[in-house]
């Protein structure tokens, strides 16, 4: 039986890796905050795809929540395969618009939790000398972003420095760096997203599908799409100054939720 876990798993792309990882005849776990909205989620891949689908309720912002996770991921009976840590948000405003504490919580979720998770995770994986890990980043590591960017950053910089640290160990890590996706992510963040060009969207089923790929062809690092490809090469050819006033714009208006 080959099992994945997902944080996150309830909507955008976690609940994209759900739907393609069952389709593959993946078991899951899923987790995630509201516990009525796993169980429906759980209930309809059980239906659709014949998989067993558990569920963990887990806000990763507590201590309760990253230790319920790590107890699933430390099972010995039930041996996950496939860590996806998705979770994450965004914070509504700008630095020094947003608390001290909410920046906190962003760092518990984006950093501690995604550490915590992986290390539990590759623990039990190189002793049976297979599995893997996704990390999902952004694009947003790459530029000037305040404490969301800077969080991605270190996502994308834990991830390939462990992957390095444990090659040859069975054992595949990769950050998945995708652009702006149609998730629930901008309106739970009150943002207005309408000034995004149409060219920068992509599809979360797609992302995954170009994510699961390249952890199979053993890649650390994921860029799925080639628009966001050329955009990172071409940025590093602009001066950062210039960088940084497009990167603190860009979907970046707020509503008023």
């Amino acid at each position: 039986m080959t099992t994945a876990l997902i944080t996150g798993a309830t909507a955008g792309i976690g609940a994209a890796f759900a739907r393609r990882l069952a389709g593959r005849g993946y078991h899951l776990v899923l987790a995630a905050r509201n516990t009525d909205r796993l169980w429906r989620e759980a209930t309809e891949l059980h239906d659709r795809h014949g998989v067993e689908a558990d569920v963990v309720t887990a806000d990763l912002a507590t201590e309760e929540g990253i230790s319920a996770v790590e107890d699933r991921l430390n099972s010995r009976e039930h041996p996950v395969d496939l860590l996806v840590n998705n979770a994450g948000f965004g914070n509504k405003g700008r630095y020094l618009e947003v608390s001290v504490a909410d920046e906190l919580t962003m760092l518990k979720v984006h950093c501690e939790a995604v550490l915590r998770l992986t290390s539990a995770a590759t623990a039990s994986m190189c002793e049976r000398g297979r599995g893997g890990v996704i990390n999902v980043a952004s694009v947003a590591a790459f530029f000037p972003r305040g404490t969301y960017g800077a969080s991605k950053a270190w996502v994308t910089q834990f991830t390939q420095g462990a992957a390095k640290d444990l090659a040859g160990q069975g054992v595949r890590l990769m950050a998945l760096c995708p652009g702006f996706v149609r998730t629930e992510f901008h309106d739970r963040a009150g943002m207005d997203s309408t000034g995004i060009p149409r060219w920068m969207w992509l599809d979360a089923d797609q992302v995954v599908e170009t994510a699961l790929q390249d952890l199979a062809r053993g890649k650390v690092l994921s860029v799925p799409d080639p628009r966001y490809k050329a955009l990172l090469g071409a940025s590093r050819l602009i001066p950062r100054g210039v960088l940084a006033k497009a990167s603190s714009t860009t979907g970046r208006k707020y509503g008023p939720k």
